[in-house]
């Protein structure tokens, strides 16, 4: 019906017709797929959540005389220097290192990105490999985002296409990267908006690929490849959607130009420090099938209930359970009531799908053709299945 160049002719006019993706499927529910595919341009989509595979790449700039930093601390949170002299990647869970005698402080990579990207002060501390050609053997100073030559995101994981729900069947609370989980299942916490999120809308990932533009952290940023354990070939309804965590994308984007309120540091409890992240992913209406597939209600989407009590890399679960029912707030777990609770932000996720869509009918957000597909048959591959014990 349409192509990305003709609907990026309409944005650049101002004309296009945008809805974000709850828009979208309330739409369908009134007259049908068939005219919405014929009214629309573009479907916006959004998630605000915990995605702790993400980092940062920093470049200081060369001091005088020049280092070659090798070990380096970022407002006490250890940063990679192993490649070029003043290159560093911070990775948004790595912890404060503390020193004996101190206290647990509850911060880490996810909360100095932000303070970076807020156009706060950092303190950096560097310890040098003293060369020829790279004398000095230290360096401290004090640092913001406009003082750095480069600062982006380069996230290896994010955008999980669905995720679990984590219980504890056993007798003690358990402190898990889905926060806490009381024992005797005392509640049930998942992570993944349903319906509202991006790659449930593309559950082939036929609008997604490599070169996609997106919203990031409330800047412009794009899809860089395939995340790591990236899983297509995970079990699917007969709708495409799959049962539990299948896609994943890696992605970039300067955050020198994102809003820290998109970017925020967090922490879990005895656990470790993450990274709440604000993304939003666009979809041309090239055909009816996207907004067939755009138009798939909680209901028709399913997540495995998995017990966090069992120490094992597959651990059981008690069967699937729908979106719908997790937002109700209760699910029944082998007869017993459950409260039942996100760790996305729905509101900021919705925020996030008018934001995009406000970008798009302005004319300053345009979409891109993605230069490859992302792989559709990617294995995933456990180490146990090589490791000799």
């Amino acid at each position: 019906m349409r192509t990305i160049a003709e609907i990026n002719e309409k944005i650049s006019r101002q004309c296009a017709v945008v809805l974000t993706v709850e828009e979208l499927k309330a739409r369908v529910a009134e007259v049908g797929a068939t005219k919405v595919a014929k009214e629309v341009d573009v479907i916006t989509t959004g998630t605000f959540e915990p995605m702790e595979s993400s980092g940062a790449i920093i470049n200081l700039g060369h001091t005088d005389p020049p280092i070659k930093i090798r070990r380096c601390w970022i407002d006490g949170v250890p940063a990679y220097t192993g490649f070029g002299a003043v290159d560093l990647y911070l990775g948004a869970s790595c912890a404060v290192e503390v020193i004996d005698g101190e206290e647990v402080r509850e911060r880490g990579g996810g909360h100095v990105i932000e303070d970076l990207i807020a156009g706060k002060h950092v303190h950096v501390r560097a310890q040098g490999q003293v060369t020829d050609c790279y004398p000095r053997a230290t360096f401290e100073t004090t640092v913001t985002r406009d003082t750095i030559n480069q600062f982006y995101l380069f996230n290896p994981r994010n955008l999980y296409q669905n995720f679990i729900v984590g219980v504890n069947g056993g007798d003690r609370p358990l402190f898990t990267y889905l926060g806490s989980l009381q024992p005797r299942l005392g509640n049930a916490v998942y992570s993944n908006p349903g319906a509202i999120s991006p790659l449930l809308n593309d559950p082939d990932l036929q609008l997604v690929g490599i070169g996609t533009r997106i919203f990031l952290g409330g800047g412009i940023g794009y899809v860089a490849w395939e995340g790591t354990q990236h899983f297509p070939l995970q079990k699917r309804l007969a709708n495409r959607t799959p049962i539990g965590p299948a896609a994943t994308l890696a992605l970039i984007g300067d955050a020198k130009q994102m809003d820290a309120r998109w970017v925020r540091g967090c922490y879990f409890k005895s656990y470790g420090p993450s990274l709440m992240l604000g993304v939003g992913v666009p979809f041309p209406v090239l055909n009816e099938e996207v907004v067939e597939h755009c138009a798939v209600q909680d209901k028709d989407l399913v997540a495995p209930i998995v017990d966090f009590s069992i120490p094992r890399r597959v651990r059981p679960t008690f069967g699937l359970v729908s979106y719908a029912q997790l937002k109700s707030g209760r699910v029944t777990i082998e007869g017993k009531t459950v409260r039942a609770a996100p760790l996305a932000s729905m509101f900021f996720s919705r925020q996030i799908a008018i934001e995009l869509k406000q970008w798009i009918e302005a004319g300053t957000f345009t979409l891109t053709q993605p230069v490859s597909p992302l792989p559709v048959e990617r294995s995933f591959l456990p180490q146990d299945r090589w490791a000799d014990f």
